[in-house]
């Protein structure tokens, strides 16, 4: 981090790669669409490479994380004033492509492991959005309380409060549609 902090590019290069895997991570749990995650996650280490020499101690990975998210709020804010639709997305509401994919996977042996994963991103983007980012943090990339409360620029007791009271509806949520019981 010090190397990159003195403008060594190479130095800032291992960083994104030791990180961009959990930066994306966050901004897909956050934001729920694959290609906002990825223009949110370039954003963020732009940004991040814009910023690094004013970092001053702590924790690069809590800074990094708090960037991601804070790229995600911007991007969320963007979209509510310029509305677009993807040609992805029409084709999707259509349901069919024109093209055909003869690489694709056996639809039937991949629906049963990702039912599970489509049900529980179902009830997240059904949660409020500061409990969601929480729940992503903490349960999903294994950040620490402290951590998230870095990230989230929150203290700690609101990390706690918002990881219990997300947990609870993502439960509840998953019980009404029958996945739990």
């Amino acid at each position: 981090m010090r190397s990159a902090q003195l403008g060594d590019t190479d130095a800032f290069n291992r960083l994104v790669e030791t990180y961009q895997v959990l930066a994306y991570n966050v901004a897909y749990r956050t934001l729920g669409d694959r290609d906002d995650a990825a223009d949110a996650t370039q954003e963020a280490f732009l940004s991040a490479y814009r910023a690094i020499d004013g970092l001053r101690g702590g924790s690069f990975k809590s800074w990094l994380l708090r960037i991601v998210v804070n790229a995600c709020y911007d991007l969320r804010r963007r979209e509510r004033r310029r509305p677009a639709a993807s040609m992805d997305k029409m084709v999707e509401d259509l349901g069919e492509a024109p093209w055909a994919d003869d690489d694709a996977p056996d639809p039937e042996g991949v629906a049963i492991s990702h039912q599970t994963l489509a049900t529980i991103e179902h009830a997240l983007a059904e949660i409020p959005e500061d409990q969601r980012v929480v729940i992503t943090l903490v349960d999903m990339q294994g950040c620490s309380y402290e951590e998230a409360a870095d990230v989230m620029s929150c203290a700690i007791g609101t990390v706690r409060s918002r990881l219990a009271r997300g947990r609870a509806r993502v439960r509840d949520l998953l019980v009404a549609e029958g996945n739990l019981s």
